[in-house]
């Protein structure tokens, strides 16, 4: 999450506040207000209701700390952190990429809870040794608050903290990252359904709380955030497992060098029965001719011109081996920013073509996907991949994340 508004900055970190912050603070405070009021009425409105305010703010500098010692952990093995957002569920750091390592991932997850448990133990005693006061019970109740954070975001399950401990645990004693992230995006999904469906009992048993609502919205919170690990991780390895051999399209021809331009137009452009034609000359193939590029050759010179005079020679195209990862691919067309690659054979040949829509295609087929031939066919029209299921940002997220 990186929309919101910058307020500033922490050990060079950009500090963002959503529009849903604003929100969920003006709730607890007055919530709090109350809580105080109910407590100690003999301490007045006044009061109670600035430590309303400030026990609102402090939770959420504590969330800040919380995500602060995510983002130091992870600096720490040189990955870089964005942001840090406020949000109305509380917080989140934007970092760069995933850790190298099961061990990396499980030190940025632990760090978060271990701030807070070191937060509950200063306030308690804090609270305990101070004498009696607002402030020494705000400091108590305060780091009630940080125990509860940090025992919760240990549930084991993504997106929460402990969500990503299991994974590093999974990863750990399964070799398979992938894997990690499933059984962690399937506890979240499953707490995130006993969320929902506590909320609806509390909703349904204890009329006039406001508690069923805020716990219905947590788990639908974890529900989607944990069924979109899922989605991204299950792509990402269909894009490491499927090859390019399986998803390259064969729609081209191989043209003889010695043809004149005027007999290959003849022959062949006339005719447009390919959207590729490649030249080969003495049994290898030597490169691609692109038809627009016939239009800056005078047309009365084209009987005394060859084709493989008039290509793009092999070793300047953008290929690939069919032995690829569709992930290779995806990142390969992504950076060199063409249409389609030429895909080679071991020894050199080109053996078909791969464009995004082939590539959506195999991905699709693999995943079960329901395929809509008429999107793909705008997709092959327009080069580009349909909308939401942009594998070229995938695979590079995934890139990232394997660097």
């Amino acid at each position: 999450m990186q929309s919101g508004w910058r307020v500033g900055s922490i050990f060079n970190i950009p500090l963002l506040v959503d529009p849903s912050w604003f929100l969920i603070l003006v709730w607890f405070s007055a919530a709090n207000s109350v809580e105080w009021a109910n407590r100690y009425p003999d301490w007045g409105a006044g009061l109670t209701w600035l430590l309303g305010l400030l026990t609102a703010l402090l939770l959420f500098g504590s969330v800040l700390v919380h995500e602060l010692g995510h983002s130091l952990a992870a600096r720490s093995q040189g990955i870089a952190v964005n942001s840090i957002t406020l949000f109305m569920f509380g917080g989140v750091a934007a970092i760069d990429r995933e850790s190298k390592t099961p061990g990396g991932a499980m030190q940025v997850a632990i760090a978060g809870p271990l701030v807070s448990l070191s937060l509950f133990i200063l306030l308690s005693a804090i609270g305990r040794l101070a004498p009696t006061s607002p402030l020494t019970i705000l400091c108590l109740n305060l780091a009630r608050i940080n125990l509860v954070l940090a025992v919760f975001n240990l549930i084991p399950g993504l997106p929460l903290d402990g969500g990503q401990v299991l994974k590093a645990l999974v990863w750990k004693a399964t070799g398979s990252r992938f894997t990690g992230v499933r059984w962690a995006a399937k506890a979240g999904q499953a707490i995130g359904w006993l969320g929902i469906s506590l909320a609806a009992l509390l909703i349904l048993f204890v009329p006039g709380g406001l508690q069923g609502w805020w716990i219905g919205l947590i788990g639908w919170f974890c529900l989607r955030n944990a069924a979109s690990y899922e989605r991204l991780t299950t792509v990402q390895e269909a894009l490491v497992n499927e090859r390019v051999a399986n998803a390259q399209s064969r729609e081209f021809r191989i043209v003889d060098g010695h043809l004149s331009l005027r007999d290959f137009v003849d022959n062949y452009l006339l005719t447009a029965d390919r959207p590729e034609y490649f030249v080969a000359m003495d049994g290898r193939d030597r490169g691609r001719i692109d038809p627009e590029s016939l239009k800056a050759i005078d047309h009365e010179r084209w009987p005394w011109i060859r084709v493989v005079d008039a290509i793009e020679p092999i070793d300047r195209l953008a290929s690939i081996a069919d032995s690829a990862t569709l992930a290779e691919a995806a990142l390969l067309m992504e950076e060199r920013q063409v249409k389609r690659l030429v895909v080679l054979s071991p020894i050199g040949s080109v053996v078909g073509t791969l464009d995004r829509a082939d590539l959506t295609r195999q991905i699709m087929q693999r995943l079960k996907i329901v395929i809509n031939e008429t999107e793909l066919k705008r997709c092959k029209a327009e080069h580009c991949y349909p909308s939401g299921f942009n594998l070229g940002a995938i695979a590079r997220t995934l890139a990232e994340e394997m660097a």
